[in-house]
């Protein structure tokens, strides 16, 4: 029997995982219970089992009459401080059993207690039964520990699990063999299905032990999944070359995800997007025809805003430093697609950047009362360029520029005029070379000029009406003095 007893331990360690010591703990405890329930049974005794070979005997002991007396005490001392359970059918509370002492409590005492070997000769079939149950037990709180302690670390980690079952308050994955993980309806997205049998991918956000077995809770609404997503997707991610530092998402309608580079030469919008697409379009799959709009992060404010709001084309962004507000004119016909469905791409903008958002077309902006700035020199501080309404950029001006960050603002230093009426004629890729101090020089004196002939034109158009105005003045004129004429006749 006790050959048989090691061999079958060995082979549940090799099946299950289970340390081999663990299984003779818990067989040790098997036998000690079950000589507990053999008529005569000892009041004190332990099971001494010998791991090599599975020998087992059991011993009673006998404890001297005082520190019986101790040990007692000390148990009834720390029962009291213990808080008293309430019975579940007669709503009081239940009375305190007779305390017993633990095997952990005798140890420290066993050179004062005397010890007879009381190893029966047959535990019998009830015996067997008890032994055989608890070591069932042991295996299954065994296995559980394991695998909360394998998951218990992989909290924020995209896993692939199959749908088992669904209904109207949760899904449940099957993760592999007898592991299952739990998709809340609060984690689910409104418009997916899970049927039977189907793949799915989710992020693991809460993991928490249980009695029966680690209760693991995945998302399919989480900002991290998309993080995973694309980090599965891109290499570039994978190697930290490039890194996503903010997500802001609406399940199921549209996210916008930052992404910045570490590495010089490396475009981190265009290695998220990949070759035709592709990388971004396998995400796109995965959530089920979610939009993803991929923003280059900016540590300039007006620029990251003006970016966030894509795919609107943005004219100007004020900042507001102190309140972290942001105004953002855009032209007439983008002022809806800026502004999103329900307000959508402005509510993902904000989220993404950080700061309040107010969005106006160029016309209502131009309509609003000229505020005047303090401090019009180019020292103060403050940006030069002078918006469509007259009114100046209250952004600060970046390092030796006399402009702030954006683009528009940074191609006014090629002119004399600090307009940006200037820049109306000119396309967005036009100024962009405007802005690169690096642009090729001949490209830029053509661009320049083209711009500054079409403003001048401009000017004088507005300028030519008012050198007829006095010729109009004169004609009421000519008949006031007609009147008099007719009334000397008359």
């Amino acid at each position: 029997m006790s050959k048989e007893i090691v061999e079958a331990i060995k082979a549940l360690e090799q099946e299950k995982g289970i340390s081999a010591d663990k299984l003779m703990d818990a067989l040790a405890d098997a036998l000690l219970s079950a000589y507990k329930k053999t008529p005569g049974a000892a009041k004190y005794a332990r099971v001494d089992l010998d791991h090599e070979t599975g020998d087992f005997r059991v011993f009673e002991l006998i404890l001297p009459a005082e520190l019986e007396e101790k040990l007692l005490a000390e148990a009834a001392e720390a029962q009291e401080e213990e808080e008293r359970e309430i019975d579940p059918e007669t709503g009081e509370l239940k009375e305190l059993e007779e305390p017993e002492l633990d095997p952990e409590m005798i140890a420290p005492y066993e050179d004062q207690i005397e010890t007879r070997d009381v190893t029966p000769d047959d535990f019998g079939r009830i015996a067997a039964q008890t032994a055989k149950q608890v070591i069932l037990q042991r295996i299954r709180e065994a296995e559980r520990m394991m695998m909360f302690e394998e998951y218990q670390d992989r909290v924020g980690e995209l896993i692939t699990g199959i749908i088992q079952q669904s209904d109207k308050r949760y899904t449940l994955v099957q993760l592999r063999e007898r592991v299952e993980a739990l998709l809340p309806k609060s984690e689910q997205v409104y418009n997916e299905r899970y049927d039977h049998g189907m793949r799915v991918k989710a992020v693991i956000t809460d993991v928490s032990d249980s009695t029966k077995g680690p209760a693991i809770v995945v998302s399919r609404r989480s900002s991290e999944l998309i993080k995973k997503l694309f980090e599965l997707e891109v290499p570039e991610i994978a190697d930290k070359l490039v890194e996503i530092v903010g997500v802001a998402r609406e399940p199921g309608y549209r996210s916008k995800i930052a992404v910045v580079s570490h590495a010089d030469g490396v475009d981190p919008v265009g290695a998220c997007v990949g070759p035709r697409g592709s990388r971004v379009r396998m995400v796109v799959s995965e959530l089920r025809g979610e939009k993803i709009d991929i923003i280059p992060h900016n540590d300039e404010p007006a620029r990251f805003v003006a970016k966030a709001l894509s795919p609107a084309r943005v004219r100007e962004v004020i900042v507001d430093d102190e309140e972290r507000q942001a105004t953002v004119i855009v032209p007439d016909d983008q002022l809806s697609l800026a502004i999103g469905r329900d307000g959508q791409n402005a509510r993902l903008a904000a989220r993404l950047t950080g700061w309040r958002v107010d969005i106006k077309s160029e016309t209502e902006f131009s309509q609003e009362e000229e505020v005047e700035y303090e401090g019009e020199e180019a020292s103060d501080g403050h940006c030069l360029a002078v918006l469509t309404n007259g009114r100046r950029c209250p952004n600060a001006a970046i390092g030796d520029s006399s402009y702030c960050g954006l683009p528009a603002h940074q191609a006014l230093g090629r002119f004399e005029t600090n307009q940006l009426a200037v820049l109306a004629p000119l396309e967005e890729a036009e100024v962009a070379i405007l802005a690169d101090s690096a642009a090729d020089a001949g490209q830029v004196g053509e661009i320049v000029a083209k711009a500054e002939a079409e403003f001048e034109e401009e000017e004088e158009g507005e300028e030519a009406p008012a050198e007829e105005e006095p010729a109009a003045d004169e004609e009421p004129a000519g008949d006031a003095e007609a009147v008099p004429e007719e009334a000397e006749q008359a």
